[in-house]
Order: structure tokens, then C-alpha cells, then sequence
């Protein structure tokens, strides 16, 4: 069954108030029961349920326990059947020793009712301790000349059972000179006596082996031996004789060890050994062996060890005096331990009923206590009282029961807690006390509402985070108590470029905390805003709002993006044309870069990485524009290849390559007259080829001369649709100027007019093949550069990278060697 929360428990304060005033007057009740010893754990004494008038489901509902006086607790009550159980084993002769009826007195009390019910159980003896002789074995020196009839006392063999439990009878071996008599005492107790039946003779038989049996009533019957050996003495005819039968004294319970009790004395007619009497105790148990020591020769009793009233008031024992020659006297000691006040009073705490509602009525019973001394008389006599509190007064109820109830109506605003100090004296001389200090919490009502440290709170968050990283920590403080100030944290629901505001961020519940639930993009959105409720769990709840908003950092991961030269999708790089009559500083073409990124991440610059002619062009650090460093010579290739890295200004910085090719020539047809220039090996055999190729060359250059002219001439005529490409030049600086070649154009054209040669090994089995032209391959114009070249177009191509001369990756030649 879950606990009841602190909001029943409060109603259920309620209503105890109501019911204390009239139920607590009534006396408590008395339940009697019985229960063997030795019974398992768990084992039922009774049904306790019946008896109260309760249901067993109600033992807990109304707050029903056992309340006892700080002893070892032998019994508890079963919740699901209602029934008073052994808390463990109990063992009657450890509990009660052998006192004729074994009572366990403790209360119940019904708590809903306030009432208190006294419970006595009697624990039953069974017959589990077997007679047992103090020791195993027994020597009785008789005189030769001991006439028949002689009595010599034997050792009584202890059964800490009662009843038919106990000790019953003894039994002695046969033997043709001893019997057995039994004297039973006043008391009950049986004393066994060995009588000699015919005179001793030494001379025949020194010594004699008896067995004294032991027996107690119980079913199944127990017993014990002693093993008896008789040595036959030579004369002595007088046993020692104690100056009292019995002595008595009184002893103060904080003697310290050492003390001398008393000194018991026998005196023997005798002379020598024979008169000389030692000392020894009999019938006394381990415990009581301990606690007190005894002089052999002299008969002096001291205190062994600490005495302590409350654990045992009376004590008994017996003194045997022997005689050199074996004849023994007895008499008893009985020592009474008196009480001094040595104890403080307990105050055991039966019931708490903290906290209490700062609305709680005036009267309201706070605590139940039991307050006791276990000392006797005067000094086991207490009083409690508290310190001088005008919230509070201090009521005597039953026996030794006190209850604390409320004297006005509490403030909590005022105090929301008080330390109540009980003080219980006892009536000894001198007193002595003890404080108890209670500290009794105040409940809240649920009157003031979480509030904020801020109205507003602004985040920054680097753009990228991890999803579940956490942003920031809101914090909201209510002034009341316990769960009317426990705050729950949520966001108000809204959304975001039509995305729920939940699906961005969530917030911990209880401890204020933001998560991220994804990585933000501050090229997607800069800043979020949002509402954090905070609220109590009062009943009802109260809330408050606080606006937060959440600003996006932008951090460098986009990489520079390369808008001219645009890269083709097959992988080909593109041609720039520079003419050779170029002037040092001649603007070739312009790299074109922009990054996503803001700020100083967004920052780019330019250099040039690689060229195969160093020093022959140098790129703008800021501007991206590609001028020649110095002028062109002759000598300098056709095909100059540039590596252009353009690189942001982010930490860590971040970059991009773009691969240029630049074609070192006037025009596209001194491209291809530079490719007549292939030098084909001479032989002997093979002049009437080279011839051919020759001619083959010249008339591809003239083809190409007059398809570019045709080509210029209708592009003139659209000269008005290149204002819309004039434009974008504009945004572009510098892009007016370039050469640009597409190398699949060039390719398109060159292949028209290819030529497929194959040569062997011997020229004369050559031979050369002249294709149909095609000329669906056109090329695509650009507008004028702004300068005098004769045309500025652009091509898709793919041209080696490498230092070879300008021609076709497909192959205008296919030499097969």
C-alpha cells in the first residue's frame, strides 16, 4: 500500500483533532494472551485485529503499532491477517529465569483513535533444558569408622524450566553401602543426600563408584549424571558447622567491584587437617558466579563486577564448608541489591505529527511521547515539562504519557519551524534529567508564485552545436515550502518557419536547463524566441512566464564557393586566351569566389598557388583578377596552367582550388597554326607523306579562318541581346577582359576537321584518313573582352594538364607506332 502524501496526512491531522479531545480520556484496555517458548518467528499469538474491533486491512489505515519501553521487542503485528506474531524466537528461561509465571506487558496503540491498549502474554514453559550438575564428576571423602546412617549432602543438579519441566527426582546407582534420600525444602527444591547403609571398611575397599541420575517431569522426560567416587578416610567425626544458618545482606547497586560483602564462618572440633575448613559456592548460576567472588580460606565475599538493580535485585547462593577429612557444612547467603537513582529518564517519541498546517485550529496535538526512569520508588518517578513557548503547552494523559498541543494559531510567515525542548526530571536525590529536543516544521500554503531572476534572458549559441547540447540554465525561486515551491519548467508551445518550437529545443522539467534537439544553421536563421513557464505544484498550481531569446552565432564551415571559372560537369577545365602582345598588368581573367558565412568568415582572398611559368601572372590578394606579371616572349608556351586557391578569413580558415588554363596566343587560329608545328621524324622513304600532312594542316587552317569570320559577323548582328550578359559583367569587375575557351567547343570544331593518322614502323604502309566534317558542333560566343582580340569565345573542352601541346584528349592524331 503507498504512503499516504503529506496532503492526506494533513486531512487525517484534521480529523485527529476533532477525535483527541474525547477519545484520549478512555482508559486502556487490557488483552491477555499465551504463547509457548521456543515458538519459530512469525508464529501467531492472537488475532489482534478482532479484539481492537478492526479490520486486518485497517491495522494500517489507522495507524496501529506496538509501543513498549525500549526493550528488545518480542512481538509484531501482521498487516495482512490482523494477527499479533512472534518478532523471534523467546526463550522463557533467558527472559523470566524461573519465575513461576513468564508475563510480557507492552501497548498498542490505535493511533487513529488515540487510545492505548495494554497487552499481557504469558510465555509457557516446554520442557527444553535437560537437569544439568554443575560438574561431572564428584569426590566424597567418608571416615572408616561413619556408622551407618550417615548423611553426606550431594550437588543438586539445576533445570531453569518450571513446573513438571523442572528438576523431579534423582537416582542413585546400586550400591551395597549407599542409598539415596531426598529432602525437599519449604520451597520445592529437592536436596539429594547420600545415606551410608553399612559400616566402611578401607581396608577391602578404598574406593567407591557411584552414579547419581538426574530428572526432570517433562514430555520427553531429560536427565543428567554425576559420576561419584567415595574415598574411604581414616577417622574424623566432625563435619564444620557455619555460626548461621543463613546470612543476609543489603548491598547499594553502585558498590564498586571489590567490595566486601560479608565473611561467612564454620568452625570444626577437629584438630589438624581434619579441622581445617575451605570454602566453595554451590547452587549459584554462571551470571551470578561472575559477579561475585569468594575467598576459599578465609570466607570473605567481595563484588566481582558491577552490580546493577534494574537487572536483578536478589540474589542467592549457597556456601559448602569442608574439612580436611572430607565432612562438609552448608548454609545460604542472600545478598538484596538496593536501588540509588542512577538512571536518567528516557522519553521515547510514540508519535510525531510533523508538519503541521500553519491553519491548524488551536489544541492540535503535535507529539506523543512516553516519558520513564527505570529506577524504583521516588527515583523511577518523572515529570516533564517544556521550556516557556506561548505556541505551545504540555498535557499529562495516560500513565506516563504526555501530549503536546498547539496553545495558538501558528504563522508560518512569522516561523516556519520550532525547536521544542522537553525536559523529563525524575524525583531522586538529586535529580537527575533528560532534554529531548523536537523541531516541528510549519506547512505551507500555496500563495505565491514561481518568480524569475530576470525579465528577460538573451543566449548566444555557436551555429553546429551537437544535437542535446545544452544552452543555458533558467532559474525560478517560490518563496513557499516543500511542494507548493518545487518548480517545473516547460516552454509555451509556439512555432518556427512552421516547424513546432519543440522540435528545435526542449527544456529540462526540473532543473531549468535548455537542450538543443538539433544542430542550428545560422545561414537557415539567426534567432529564436521563445516563452519559459515556470510552475509550482501547489494546489492549484501558480505560474509566471519569462521571454528568452535564443541568438545564433555563426561559426566558419562553409567552404569559399567558385562562381567564375564556372567548373564543367564532365570534369574538364576551362581556357582563358591571354595574346602575346599582352603588357605586363594585362587583366587575363578574374576568379570569382563567395562564402555563405558572415562576417570576417566571409572575408576572401586570393593567391596563386602553382603556374607552370613562375612569375609570368600574379592574382589580386583581394580582387581574384589573373594579370600577366611581365611581358610575353616568344618562347613561353602555348598552354600555361594556374592553380588559384581562394581562402576565407575563419578559424580555422577554410579554402577552395580552382585549376586555370590560359592559352598564350592571338587568336584561336594561331592555336592551331602552333600545332603544325608537331614534328614528325624524317625518313628517306616517307617524303611524299609529310607532304600530304602539310597540306592537310593548311587547308584545316583555312576552314577554321573563315568559319570564325562567318561566326563574328552574326554574332554583330545580336549584339543588342550581349546587354544582358553586359550587365552581369558588372557585378563581375574585371570579367570583361576575359578569354574564356570552352574546351568541349574547341574540341567540337577541331574534330570536325580532324585528321586520323596512322603510321608504322615503315612510312610507306602509312596512311591518312580524312573524315566527313561535322558540323553540328558549334561554338558558343561570348561578348567582346573590350579589347582589339579577334574573338572571345567559350568553349567546353577537355585539354591536357600537363605541358603537351593544344591538342583534343580525343585524339586529333592517333599515331600507332
Amino acid at each position: 500500500m503507498a504512503a499516504p502524501t503529506k496532503r492526506q496526512h494533513c486531512r487525517r491531522l484534521a480529523l485527529l483533532c476533532a477525535l483527541l479531545g474525547t477519545l484520549w480520556e478512555a482508559k486502556a484496555s487490557q488483552i491477555n494472551y499465551a504463547v509457548p517458548e521456543e515458538k519459530e518467528q512469525g508464529y501467531i499469538v492472537g488475532n489482534i485485529s478482532k479484539e481492537l474491533g478492526l479490520e486486518a486491512q485497517e491495522l494500517a489505515e489507522r495507524g496501529v503499532r506496538i509501543v513498549s519501553r525500549g526493550r528488545t521487542q518480542l512481538f509484531s503485528l501482521n498487516p495482512r491477517s490482523g494477527s499479533l506474531v512472534t518478532a523471534g524466537r523467546i526463550d522463557r528461561e533467558e527472559l523470566c529465569a524461573q519465575s513461576a509465571r513468564c508475563l510480557v506487558n507492552f501497548k498498542v496503540l490505535v493511533e487513529d483513535r488515540v487510545k492505548l491498549y495494554g497487552i499481557e502474554i504469558e510465555v509457557t514453559d516446554i520442557n527444553d533444558n535437560a537437569p544439568k550438575f554443575e560438574a561431572e564428576n564428584l569426590e566424597v571423602k567418608i571416615n572408616e569408622i561413619a556408622s551407618p546412617g550417615a548423611r553426606y549432602p550431594l550437588p543438586e543438579a539445576v533445570d531453569p524450566d518450571v513446573g513438571v519441566n523442572s528438576l523431579q527426582s534423582y537416582q542413585l546407582s546400586p550400591s551395597h553401602h549407599f542409598s539415596l534420600d531426598l529432602q525437599t525444602a519449604d520451597d520445592g527444591t529437592i536436596s539429594p543426600e547420600l545415606v551410608l547403609e553399612r559400616a566402611l571398611d578401607r581396608e577391602e575397599e578404598a574406593i567407591h563408584h557411584l552414579v547419581l541420575t538426574a530428572s526432570d517431569g517433562g514430555d520427553p522426560r531429560r536427565s543428567s549424571t554425576v559420576h561419584i567416587q567415595v574415598t574411604v578416610l581414616d577417622t574424623n567425626d566432625n563435619a564444620p558447622v557455619f555460626a548461621q544458618p543463613t546470612y543476609r545482606v543489603k548491598v547499594l547497586e553502585n558498590v564498586p567491584p571489590g567490595t566486601l560483602l560479608l565473611t561467612v564462618r564454620a568452625s570444626d572440633p577437629d584438630e589438624g587437617t581434619n579441622a581445617k575448613v575451605t570454602y566453595k559456592l554451590r547452587k549459584i548460576n554462571e551470571k551470578q558466579s561472575s559477579l561475585f567472588q569468594l575467598d576459599e580460606n578465609s570466607g570473605e565475599i567481595t563484588v566481582a563486577r558491577s552490580l546493577d538493580y534494574e537487572e536483578c535485585s536478589f540474589y542467592e547462593m549457597e556456601i559448602q564448608a569442608e574439612d580436611g577429612g572430607g565432612l562438609k557444612g552448608r548454609t545460604k547467603v542472600l545478598i538484596m541489591v538496593e536501588d540509588v537513582n542512577d538512571n536518567r529518564p528516557e522519553v521515547t517519541i510514540t508519535s510525531l505529527f510533523s508538519p503541521v498546517r500553519e491553519d491548524a485550529p488551536q489544541g492540535t496535538v503535535i507529539v506523543l511521547f512516553n516519558a520513564h526512569d527505570q529506577d524504583s520508588g521516588r527515583n523511577g518517578q518523572v515529570v516533564c515539562s517544556i521550556q516557556e513557548n506561548l505556541s505551545f503547552k504540555l498535557e499529562n494523559s495516560v500513565e506516563d504519557y504526555y501530549r503536546l498541543l498547539t496553545a495558538q494559531i501558528l504563522d508560518r510567515e512569522k516561523n516556519s519551524e520550532y525547536n521544542i525542548t522537553v525536559i523529563a526530571t525524575d524525583r531522586g536525590s538529586p535529580p537527575l534529567s533528560t532534554e529531548v529536543h523536537i523541531t516541528l516544521y510549519v506547512a505551507d500554503i500555496n500563495d505565491n508564485p514561481p518568480a524569475f531572476s530576470r525579465s528577460l534572458y538573451s543566449v548566444y549559441l555557436p551555429e553546429n552545436n551537437p544535437r542535446g547540447t545544452s544552452i543555458f540554465s533558467v532559474s525560478a525561486y517560490d518563496p513557499d515550502d516543500s511542494e507548493n515551491a518545487r518548480v517545473i519548467y516547460s516552454l509555451a508551445e509556439d512555432t518556427i518557419q512552421g516547424t513546432p518550437l519543440s522540435s528545435y529545443v526542449s527544456i529540462n522539467s526540473d532543473t531549468g536547463v535548455l537542450y538543443a534537439l538539433r544542430s542550428f544553421d545560422y545561414e537557415q536563421f539567426q534567432n529564436l524566441q521563445m516563452k519559459v513557464r515556470a510552475s509550482d505544484s501547489g494546489n492549484p498550481p501558480l505560474s509566471s512566464n519569462v521571454s528568452l531569446s535564443l541568438y545564433i552565432l555563426d561559426q566558419n564551415d562553409n567552404t569559399p564557393e567558385i562562381l567564375y571559372p564556372a567548373i564543367p560537369t564532365d570534369g574538364s577545365t576551362g581556357v582563358e586566351l591571354a595574346p602575346r602582345s599582352a603588357e605586363p598588368g594585362y587583366l587575363v581573367t578574374k576568379v570569382v569566389a563567395v562564402d555563405k558565412d558572415s562576417g570576417q568568415n566571409a572575408w576572401l582572398s586570393y593567391r596563386l598557388l602553382k603556374a607552370s611559368e613562375p612569375g609570368l601572372f600574379s592574382v589580386g590578394l583581394h580582387t581574384g583578377e589573373v594579370r600577366t606579371a611581365r611581358t610575353l616572349l616568344d618562347r613561353d608556351v602555348l598552354k600555361q596552367n594556374l592553380v588559384v586557391a581562394v581562402q576565407d578569413h575563419g578559424q580555422p580558415p577554410l579554402s577552395a582550388i580552382v585549376t586555370l588554363t590560359v592559352a598564350v596566343a592571338d587568336s584561336i587560329p594561331d592555336i592551331l597554326a602552333d600545332l603544325s608545328s608537331i614534328h614528325i621524324p624524317a625518313n628517306p622513304d616517307d617524303s611524299d607523306l609529310t607532304l600530304y600532312l602539310v597540306v592537310a594542316v593548311a587547308i584545316v587552317s583555312c576552314v577554321f579562318l573563315a568559319f570564325v569570320l562567318v561566326l563574328l559577323a552574326l554574332r554583330l548582328q545580336r549584339w543588342h541581346s550581349s546587354r544582358l550578359l553586359q550587365v552581369e559583367s558588372d557585378r563581375l569587375p574585371g570579367m570583361a577582359t576575359s578569354q574564356f575557351v570552352g574546351m568541349e567547343g574547341v574540341q567540337a570544331f577541331l574534330q570536325t576537321y580532324s585528321q586520323e593518322f596512322s603510321l608504322t614502323a615503315d612510312s610507306r604502309k602509312s596512311h591518312l584518313i580524312f573524315p566527313q566534317p561535322n558540323y553540328a558542333d558549334t561554338l558558343i560566343s561570348q561578348e567582346s573582352c573590350g579589347k582589339n582580340e579577334p574573338l572571345c569565345s567559350s568553349f567546353d573542352s577537355k585539354l591536357p594538364t600537363e605541358d603537351a601541346p593544344l591538342v583534343p584528349v580525343s585524339s586529333i592524331f592517333d599515331l600507332h607506332l
